[in-house]
């Protein structure tokens, strides 16, 4: 029998998809023989069972495009395909991907390469009869190994099992010959490039849009061109790389663990194709400032020292607990190490011009940062060049605003906040007690649900669109186990990776959905569409304005002339958590909050309306934000 030099072919969307598959046969190397069979597994409808269409004997690819006719049952978010290569006598029982049955759901797999049956015979110690291999190939034989240890791990899933863990049952195969494997149980994909591989693994992950023309290498040819696949992400493992794309070679002994998708784990990380893991700030607004360095606090320190002695004394009394309400005054996290406050100086200056005089307009300000537990306002003075009469109150959403008649004629106005700020620091989050739900959905009790209807209810868009972006929101929740910190992270970081930061490309009558479609926009449409993702999926989420500080050495910085703008998130029994999908951080000491609302115009610094006059308007912003060091 001839040397098999099979092609590996593994999808993993974030929806349902159709991609449109064609393989190209290699041509054999023996007179007489030709390129001899394919195998295609998915999952209809997002299904946990798979159907698995093959033809061991083809001589062209008539048979395959035939098991895809049917665009209706072939929708999947799992596709497996394989061509085994120029070989014979090979059965549907020899040819891949293999399917079994396990854990309540069907498991496919596909194997490229060569391993020693005598010892994998010796390896494969599980005698349970449901794991028999019904052909004679290696690659089954593997197959049934590792779900021998998925049962004796007491998994159901391939989500279930620790990485490490399932990394050292690869690496067991790994040492008995080239162990090229892909397996899935519906959800995830696992794929591992085996030491030993004569062979080449690559992995690229695609993004909308997507051209017409479609993806083509050596062995095979695919495109996402159904209408219904317009947004669809995916993550492509293949033999062969595809010339349009970008496309990774996979590391010797690699795992990588993808999940709707996206990679959500391997064990051989690069700085290109692995996700952000440090904060990566990008700028918005005129920012300036030096490097970070902690403010000296010498006379802080004496005040504190007094108070940690009163506290050792308290806890000389076993009777009581003490408990710390001043967040401010905490200056150690619990695991001893130092929380200490940043001071900033931002001034915000907005200048309007007409072309005619302005006699009458009213205006609304929001510019006074907000004060809480971890935010004091030191000093807040605001400059109007314009006289008038003005009425200062706190707004719905807790927002310090002015009301501000004019009417006196002008031609300009200048509106400019100063304001001193310290942030405070604060200890990790404690998210182990149950009552702050680790999953979703959340259940917020009756009184809950009515505080944060606001904060719940999705935008008005049709329902074709929302619909739409309710598939991706749930490809967020889904591949993260319906875990809630991992889901808002990933949305966090999938928004500041996918989507291009381009000023000017879009305005305040962009939707989420347009956004979405674009794959591009500036802070606000970034908010915006992450707000959209967490109502969608349950989850209070409003919009916040205010400034972030970009003078420390960031990797990547953004310019823009306005103010900031991220996502807070209603964790329950802990509060509002900031996320800033614009530089796919959490919002910490960096972040000075000024106003919140449902969305854009609840927040918005400056607006106004005139009544008479004006005519053609110019509009220039500036922002700068200094640390400053005592």
């Amino acid at each position: 029998m001839s040397a098999i030099s099979s092609d590996i072919l593994a999808f993993s969307f974030d929806g349902l998809s159709s991609p449109a598959i064609d393989l190209k046969f290699r041509k054999a190397g023996v007179k007489g023989e030709h390129t001899l069979g394919w195998g295609l597994t998915w999952y209809p409808g997002d299904t946990k069972a798979a159907i698995v269409a093959k033809d061991p004997s083809a001589r062209d690819t008539k048979s395959l495009h035939g098991a895809m006719h049917d665009w209706d049952s072939f929708r999947s978010t799992v596709f497996f395909c394989k061509v085994r290569g120029a070989a014979s006598g090979y059965t549907h029982l020899e040819t891949q991907p293999f399917s079994r049955s396990f854990a309540g759901q069907d498991w496919v797999f596909m194997h490229n390469g060569d391993l020693d049956k005598t010892a994998m015979q010796k390896l494969h110690f599980n005698k349970s009869i449901f794991l028999e291999p019904m052909g004679r190939t290696d690659s089954e034989l593997a197959f049934c190994f590792l779900l021998g240890k998925v049962q004796d791990y007491g998994a159901r899933t391939l989500a279930d099992i620790d990485h490490q863990v399932l990394l050292s049952w690869f690496l067991q195969l790994d040492d008995m010959g080239s162990a090229d494997m892909v397996i899935s149980d519906g959800t995830s994909v696992a794929a591992f490039y085996g030491s030993q591989s004569e062979s080449h693994l690559y992995y690229g992950r695609l993004t909308p849009p997507h051209g017409e023309r479609g993806y083509h290498s050596d062995s095979a040819s695919f495109a996402l061109n159904n209408p219904r696949d317009t947004f669809r992400t995916g993550l492509v493992f293949c033999s062969s790389p595809f010339r349009e794309g970008e496309w990774k070679p996979m590391q010797k002994g690699q795992l990588i663990i993808a999940r709707r998708g996206a990679l959500v784990w391997t064990n051989k990380k690069d700085g290109k194709t692995a996700p952000a893991q440090q904060p990566v700030h990008e700028q918005e607004g005129h920012l300036q400032g030096s490097r970070s360095i902690q403010p000296n606090l010498f006379a802080d320190q004496q005040a504190q020292a007094q108070q940690l002695s009163i506290l050792q004394s308290l806890q000389q009394m076993k009777a009581v607990q003490h408990n710390i309400l001043n967040a401010r005054s905490l200056t150690h996290a619990p695991d001893g190490s130092p929380l200490t406050y940043r001071l900033y100086d931002v001034i915000h200056s907005t200048e309007y011009t007409y072309e005619q005089e302005v006699e009458h307009s009213t205006h609304s300000f929001r510019l006074m940062p907000m004060e809480d537990a971890l935010q004091e306002v030191v000093n807040s003075t605001l400059s109007i060049s314009a006289e008038g009469e003005d009425m200062r109150f706190e707004d719905v959403f807790g927002n310090q605003t002015i009301h501000y008649s004019i009417i006196k004629p002008y031609k300009k106005l200048t509106i400019s906040c100063r304001s001193l700020v310290k942030i405070y620091g604060r200890s990790a989050d404690d998210l182990s007690p149950e009552k702050r739900q680790h999953f979703i959905p959340l259940s917020l009790m009756p009184w809950q649900q009515v505080m944060m209807e606001p904060y719940l209810r999705s935008p008005e868009l049709p329902e074709t669109q929302i619909s739409e972006l309710l598939v991706y929101a749930m490809s967020f929740a889904e591949r993260n186990g319906r875990h809630l910190m991992d889901t808002l992270n990933d949305i966090n970081q999938t928004i500041y990776r996918d989507f291009r930061y381009v000023p000017g490309s879009t305005s305040l009558k962009t939707t989420p959905f347009d956004v979405y479609a674009s794959r591009e926009g500036v802070c606000q449409d970034f908010a915006n569409l992450f707000i959209c993702l967490a109502r969608l999926l349950g989850i209070p989420a409003r919009y916040r304005v205010g400034y972030v500080f970009t003078g420390a050495d960031y990797e990547n910085k953004m310019q823009s002339d306005a103010s900031h703008a991220w996502v807070e998130i209603y964790i329950p029994y802990l509060g509002w958590r900031g996320f800033d999908p614009t530089n796919g951080i959490l919002v910490t000491q960096d972040h000075i909050r000024v106003a919140c609302g449902r969305n854009y115009l609840d927040a918005t610094p400056t607006a106004g309306t005139i009544y008479r006059g004006g005519g053609k308007e110019t509009l220039r912003v500036q922002v700068t934000m200094n640390e400053v060091f005592s």
